[in-house]
Parts: C-alpha cells; structure tokens; sequence
C-alpha cells in the first residue's frame, strides 16, 4: 500500500525543480561550531578567516516555523523536496569539490536543483532515493560543487544490528572523540536540525527503533574532513562520504584514516574494531587554497 501511495505522488515531477537561496556564516556561529568540534580538533576561525570545509552547512538552515515541523522534528515536505510518503529520512551520502576558498562572514548563494529522484524496494521496504545538486558561489565566484543523496524509508519493527565492517588494520592517525547527549545537542543547535533521533532518547528508542541518540552524517563528515585537513596540512580539493551505518551516543568515535590511490585518504568513523559508521575519501591535487 505505501509503495502504490508513493507512486500516486509522482515524485519524479520534481526532477529538475530549483531553488536559489542566500546566507552566509556569522562569525557567532563559526564559534558556537567550533566549541562543538572542539574534542576533534576544530580552532575558531576569525571574521573574515578560512571557513573549514563543509562549514558551509551551517550557513544554508532550514528555518520553517514551528508549524511546519512533522512530527520528527524534520520540515514538512512537499515544496523544494519531494513529498515522499515514507516516514524516515537519511542524509545517504555525498560528494563535494572545492574550486575557491571562502571565508566566515562572506556573502553566499547557493543554487540547487533536484537531480534525480528514484523509487526502489529492498529488505527492509520501500525506498525512494532523491539526489539533489548545489552550487555554493562567494563574493568571487563558484567555491563549492556538491551533491547530495537523501534517502527516504519504511519504519522499522526493531532494530536491526550492523554487519561487520572491520576497521583500518593499521590506520595512519586515529583520534578518539567522547560522544554525549551534549555533543548532539550543541551540533543540531548549530545547523537548526530538530530531528528527535539526535535529542530524544525515548522517540529513537520507540518510534524510530534506534537502541541509542544517533550521532548526525554531518557531524561525522566535519570530523573527518578536520583530520584529513590537519593531517596533509590544507583543506582537500574533493572530498566525498557515505553512510554505513548509525553510530550512537554511547561510546566514543574513533575518526582514522588510511592510505588511498594517488594520494589520497581513506577514512571512517568507527567503534570497536568491526563497525564502521560514516566512511569517506579525501583527495588533493597541487596547488588549490591552504588550511590556514
């Protein structure tokens, strides 16, 4: 039945629909992300610094009223993204290039367009995957290319534990983050992100079937961009991830990385020695914008 309801939506007629928006990163919320990032590295950039990669996230937040929160705590679909009739909704992965640097307090716009929005059925139900594509431009032209994939599920009857996925054998930097209730609160205040798996513990347990808080994508993502930038000394020219499967609130993350091809990092959040949360690949090429 959901499946014939998601299909009488027509989701597809939203291929191809666009949205401009513009914003920029106060030096306020540069600092209130970096006193959150703090455990993994992150330094307050001044007005006017470096703005780290992907901070641009907290520029562009979604600030609907409270009316047009579902109950999850996410913005009611239906208008940029498609009005999926499934109840869950997950940040899958994505992929960016960096062609100019920006900087906390520049003016930005952001363009983005629904790629592609595709129906399938797998183990656990429905899925219906929407791929959207950004362009994020500065006072000096285009700095970031970045497309995301979202992916909209079934709710599920109980909590289903991850397959193995073991851990870099022998990594080249590990760092160990403590995760708390604090941690995800302060990192969905900085992106306006009221999605109750983060901050409700009894709604992850009961609606959503998750045996703990969820630690956010993003997060994860920022972390590892922060060590892939430290450890080669400048912010990466791509960098892209994916979701493996959820990390929560009750252990802490191991953020390592490893050799890759041509230069590259591989890198993965991770607890224990077999589950793999968020992985992702960095890669530099010559010469492009410094660290710091």
């Amino acid at each position: 039945m959901r499946e014939a309801r998601v299909s009488e939506l027509k989701v597809t007629d939203w291929i191809g629909r666009e949205e401009t928006a513009q914003a920029r990163v106060a030096p306020v919320q540069a600092e209130m992300l970096a006193a959150t990032l703090s455990d993994a590295g992150a330094e307050v950039p001044a007005d006017g610094a470096l703005l780290p990669p992907l901070w641009h996230w907290i520029a562009f937040l979604p600030t609907v009223p409270m009316a047009d929160l579902k109950s999850d705590g996410h913005p009611r679909l239906g208008g940029f993204l498609p009005p999926v009739d499934l109840p869950r909704r997950m940040w899958a992965s994505g992929a960016l290039s960096f062609h100019r640097p920006l900087h906390v307090g520049e003016r930005l716009t952001r363009h983005s367009v629904i790629r592609d929005v595709v129906e399938k059925h797998g183990s656990t139900g429905a899925m219906v995957f929407v791929t959207v594509a950004h362009e994020i431009a500065g006072e000096d032209g285009l700095a970031i290319r970045e497309t995301q994939d979202i992916v909209y599920l079934e709710m599920p009857d109980r909590f289903r534990a991850p397959k193995p996925v073991p851990v870099p054998a022998a990594p080249i930097l590990e760092r160990r983050v403590p995760v708390s209730e604090a941690l995800l609160f302060r990192f969905s205040a900085c992106t306006f992100n009221a999605h109750r798996i983060h901050i409700d513990l009894p709604y992850a347990r009961e609606v959503e079937k998750y045996p703990n808080l969820v630690v956010h994508g993003p997060l994860q993502a920022m972390m590892l961009a922060l060590q892939a930038t430290a450890h080669r000394g400048r912010a990466p020219d791509r960098f892209r991830f994916r979701g493996v499967h959820p990390m929560f609130h009750d252990a802490d993350l191991r953020l390592l990385a490893e050799d890759g091809e041509d230069g590259a990092l591989r890198l993965c959040t991770a607890r224990g020695e077999d589950h793999q949360g968020l992985q992702a690949t960095a890669e530099w090429e010559g010469g492009t914008w410094a660290a710091s």
